[in-house]
């Protein structure tokens, strides 16, 4: 038989982007321990909705740990207290009865909120459009092989493309920096030779329009690297520290 747990939920509620927000308390009683924080999440807005009151909207979406959608800031940590998963891969075992629980959206500038627990991370995919990418001559798919790299720099190339551009990192850092973030992506191409043709132009445009968004800088305190999901490492802002720098001595 599944243990059920009683709670009391602290959940940050916010018509929208200009409006005040505010905590409000809801009980909820016996939670599956089994279930996800997101089916938990759905088992709330049920109950709201029988008592006709507004549903909490929060984000989501593959509830696999893949897409990144469900940031929640719950009991002071990103995704929850939880090392290396998601919302969506939390879950109620990790509480205990009675337990009083706190949700909130990111806490970001550069992150507005919409709705309650949902923030507005489009500033991610800006920095993406300014850079994050390669541009290459379309035709056949090439062997896979036609272009030899060493075991080494793929493996650290598919670490740091293994962030899924959640904002956990922004939302720990104490300055909201996108540091670990952008980092990920100019280091995932660094490293490879086709990322190598466009490395200064990438290196600068990211970071500039990082900037340009209202991030913070980065401070090494290492809060970033501790929340994520997916175990990306700080050693990827070195490198874009050094491609920065070699792109603005090459200038």
């Amino acid at each position: 038989m599944d243990k059920t747990i009683n709670l009391t939920l602290k959940v940050w509620r916010q018509a929208g982007p200009k409006a005040k927000g505010k905590f409000e308390t809801y009980k909820i009683n016996n939670v599956s321990t089994d279930s996800s924080f997101l089916e938990m999440m759905d088992v709330l807005n049920e109950q709201l909705v029988s008592e006709r009151k507004e549903p909490v909207a929060f984000d989501h979406d593959c509830r696999e740990g893949i897409c990144g959608m469900c940031s929640m800031y719950i009991n002071g940590h990103p995704h929850g207290p939880d090392g290396e998963i998601t919302t969506c891969q939390l879950h109620m075992r990790n509480f205990s009865d009675g337990q009083t629980i706190t949700i909130e959206p990111w806490r970001s500038a550069a992150f507005p909120v919409i709705k309650d627990l949902m923030v507005d991370r489009s500033a991610y995919d800006k920095i993406i459009q300014a850079g994050g990418y390669v541009n290459v001559n379309t035709g056949g798919v090439p062997d896979g092989n036609a272009i030899p790299i060493s075991k080494i720099d793929a493996d650290e190339a598919m670490d740091a493309a293994s962030c899924i551009g959640c904002g956990a990192c922004a939302a720990a850092c104490k300055n909201g920096s996108a540091m670990l973030f952008v980092a990920a992506k100019v280091s995932q191409l660094a490293l490879l030779p086709q990322g190598r043709v466009e490395a200064a132009a990438r290196a600068k445009a990211m970071v500039a329009k990082m900037d340009e968004l209202g991030f913070g800088n980065c401070t090494n305190t290492g809060a970033c690297e501790a929340e994520c999901p997916k175990n990306v490492s700080i050693s990827h802002i070195a490198r874009m520290n050094r491609e920065f720098i070699v792109a603005k001595l090459k200038d």
